[in-house]
Parts: structure tokens; sequence; C-alpha cells
């Protein structure tokens, strides 16, 4: 892969995960308790998804970061899938179908990014490597 494109890529998806965790961040507790609501009909606890909703603003701030940084990319990455994968079972488990495909292009992303991780010269981590 075109260490542009990876570049390009690897910049999207942290502006992506930066800014889903920047806008919920201020607004924590409403945001967990969307979520929750979100989840009451579900067969996911209770006590699952209150834990995870109050977390995952900010996994997605300090991936971003990262991502934006090129700080630790591969392990990013990986954390963005692992996410990515509990997104589209917690979306499956309340039937939202509208927002698997969004969520599966960043799942295709990260994939492809991890599966070209020697594109990565444009990072901070490429200054550890050398």
């Amino acid at each position: 892969m075109n260490t542009t494109v990876f570049l390009l890529l690897r910049l999207g998806i942290g502006v992506s995960m930066f800014g889903h965790g920047l806008v919920r961040l201020p607004k924590i507790n409403a945001f967990s308790d969307w979520m929750t609501g979100s989840f009451a009909k579900s067969m996911l606890p209770l006590a699952l998804v209150r834990p995870f909703s109050m977390a995952l603003p900010f996994c997605e701030f300090i991936i971003g970061i990262l991502l934006l940084a090129g700080l630790w990319t591969e392990a990013a990455l990986l954390a963005t899938a692992a996410l990515m994968l509990l997104l589209l079972f917690g979306t499956a488990m309340v039937e939202n179908w509208e927002a698997v495909p969004s969520q599966l292009i960043h799942l295709l992303i990260v994939a492809l990014l991890i599966q070209f991780i020697s594109s990565n010269t444009w990072a901070v981590d490429k200054a550890f490597n050398n």
C-alpha cells in the first residue's frame, strides 16, 4: 500500500475515533443513559452495558489520539478492531441494522491498515523503529 494512502486511511479512522470520544466525554452520563436505554430490551444485562457505555468514549478518544499521532499504531488498530467487533455485536443485539454498514466499513479499513502496517512510515512510531 502506498504510504500516503496508508496515512490518509489511518488519519480518517483516527479522526472518527477521536471525534466520537471527544463529543461524548463532556456528556458522558447522558451518553451512558442513552446507550443503556437503547439496550433495555436487549438480551445484554445492564451490568455489562453500563460500564461499557462509560468506558467507550475514553477508549475512542485515546485510540483516536494514538492513530492521529501514529503512536503504537498496530496496537491501536487492533484495539479499534476489537472495539468495532464489540460495537457490531451490540448493534446486532438491538437490531440497529442501519449502523452495521458504517461499523463494517470502519472494520474493513482497520483490517487493511493492519495488513499493510509496513506502510506506516509517516508516524511517531517511525522515530522509535530507526
